[in-house]
């Protein structure tokens, strides 16, 4: 499907826009659900076909043949002028014979297909360079089905200029549950997908500012997308939403979530396939890059010392070294540490090995914390570059965390030192009332 040049007005969506407010109650269920952190918008009329931006459709693969004919099938019948819009598929060196089933089943769709996996982030940058032309990136994920409004719905606003990026709801493959109705954050940059397990109902059916917008199904202008840096490649993937959204916040612009735009996902059917130690370092690792990054220097003073202390306290628990008695000076029974006594002592108990054995997701913990304090000055320039860059403060942005102060962890020592942290640094204070009510998310 090719795509006209012509440009619609707003898509680019390369200036901060001036939101419409919160709407007056209508009298059905939606409009009148609580909205304590005012984060409600109201969208305006549907745009004519003649007015709609041309999109890309960016879709990554690796190993997801049977994710392939859905998803291309839901995004043939697609209510959107068909000279408009265009579907790219970075495929990542699949091995399952995707590539084979895209040249015999799915001509239609463009194919770019890598010698290697280079990763969801430089994946999506890579089909973003390969439309310069489209007015908007739309990005989905390779496990998705969509309605045949959903691009409509999800462009709608870019085009009225109403916001620069928006985001989808996105339900479980049966539609019995929401996968991501918006996202927002604890202060420490652990990612929420608003609404993941909970049954469809009316707070999920009105447009709202969010922190992000689901990589899995979300557009952005692409002048916007270019200007303010596109997905970060270093965090190869996962969170690499979060961190585009946040710096997307901080550079001025807004990201909106669009109820109207709906599609099906299978959760994680890719990640699933690797080994947890790989996803856990990113998982640990990318949250920390985007605070770094994202944070102004009076929060980042801040949260910074919790959130390593956090990280420390999580690669402890993930170690498993229950016994840590070898360690302890304390366990030397009056004998010096190091005498010969207590070297035949050791040795007769097999404790001679200079290493121990460490549970490899506690590893992970440790890689990824380093990957960002072992080289410190690459990282100090990367965040210099999105604060020079930086035209909203901080404490405009903290509402759209929506639960600054969750905590992932069941341990109690672990949610007594988060507590104990907030405390110390003033961090309860900093996001004091910026809580949304409603059940915890899901772990």
């Amino acid at each position: 499907m090719s795509k006209s040049k012509k440009k619609a007005k707003g898509a680019a969506g390369a200036k901060p826009s001036k939101a419409k407010g919160t709407p007056k109650g209508k009298g059905n269920a939606s409009s009148q659900m609580p909205d304590p952190l005012n984060l409600r918008v109201e969208l305006g009329e549907g745009v004519q076909d003649s007015e709609l931006p041309t999109c890309a459709i960016i879709i990554l693969n690796l190993d997801g043949r049977h994710h392939l004919k859905p998803c291309f099938e839901t995004l043939a019948k697609l209510d959107y002028p068909k000279d408009r819009f265009e579907v790219i598929l970075i495929d990542n060196a699949s091995t399952d014979g995707s590539v084979e089933e895209m040249k015999s089943q799915h001509t239609w769709v463009r194919l770019i297909v890598n010698d290697r996996n280079v990763g969801f982030a430089p994946g999506c940058n890579q089909g973003a360079q390969a439309a310069p032309d489209a007015d908007v990136l739309v990005f989905l994920n390779n496990d998705m089905r969509v309605e045949p409004a959903w691009l409509r719905e999800l462009v709608n606003p870019l085009a009225r200029g109403e916001c620069q990026a928006t985001t989808a709801k996105m339900f479980s493959w049966d539609g019995k549950a929401i996968n991501s109705a918006g996202g927002g954050m604890n202060f420490h940059g652990i990612g929420i997908q608003r609404g993941y397990m909970a049954d469809p109902g009316p707070d999920f059916d009105w447009a709202r500012k969010t922190l992000f917008a689901c990589g899995g199904a979300m557009a952005m202008g692409r002048e916007l997308f270019e200007e303010v840096g596109g997905f970060d490649p270093e965090f190869f993937a996962y969170y690499e939403d979060v961190d585009l959204g946040w710096r997307t916040w901080v550079q001025g612009h807004e990201v909106w979530y669009t109820p109207k735009a709906v599609c099906y996902h299978h959760h994680s059917s890719t990640s699933k396939r690797l080994p947890m130690e790989m996803i856990r370092l990113l998982q640990i690792r990318n949250p920390q890059f985007a605070c770094f990054k994202n944070y102004d220097d009076e929060h980042l003073r801040k949260i910074l010392p919790a959130m390593l202390a956090l990280s420390v306290r999580r690669a402890f628990q993930n170690s498993s070294l229950h016994d840590v008695s070898p360690f302890r000076i304390e366990e030397a029974g009056g004998l010096a540490p190091d005498g010969p006594l207590r070297r035949l002592i050791r040795r007769a108990q097999g404790l001679t090995q200079s290493h121990v054995e460490v549970n490899r997701v506690g590893v992970a913990d440790l890689i990824g914390m380093n990957d960002l304090l072992g080289n410190y000055k690459h990282w100090q320039a990367k965040r210099a570059k999105v604060q020079n860059a930086r035209r909203r403060p901080d404490k405009e942005i903290f509402r759209l965390f929506l639960r600054p102060n969750w905590c992932i962890e069941e341990d109690p020592a672990y949610q007594d030192l988060q507590n104990g942290l907030c405390e110390l640094f003033g961090i309860d204070e900093l996001f004091k009332g910026l809580t949304e009510p409603g059940a915890e998310p899901h772990k």
